[in-house]
């Protein structure tokens, strides 16, 4: 599975791995603003195993953590901002 570094973007189509351009403002955005981060877990629940979005947005990350909990939905998922867990989707309960 890849990493998706989901940001938007406003710079004429161009894709620039290492920066993205905010939005009208012409600033580049470094990846140190990717601040919201969609997890995997363990089966335990006990430590990440895989990053599956990093994004700048809040809606692009929720919406990444929505696609992660129907894609793994048997998988503890979180969506976290700077480190603060924002929601956890702790898998389905048979």
């Amino acid at each position: 599975m890849a990493l998706l570094r989901l940001i938007p973007t406003d710079n004429g189509g161009k894709n620039d791995p290492a920066f993205a351009m905010r939005a009208g403002s012409g600033a580049k955005q470094p990846a140190e603003d990717l601040l919201y981060r969609v997890e995997l877990w363990d089966g335990a629940g006990a430590v990440p195993e895989r990053v599956l979005a990093i994004a700048a947005s809040g809606s692009i990350a929720y919406g990444a953590y929505y696609a992660a909990a129907r894609e793994y939905p048997d998988s503890v998922i979180t969506l976290t901002h700077q480190g603060r867990v924002l929601i956890r989707w702790n898998g389905k309960s048979h």
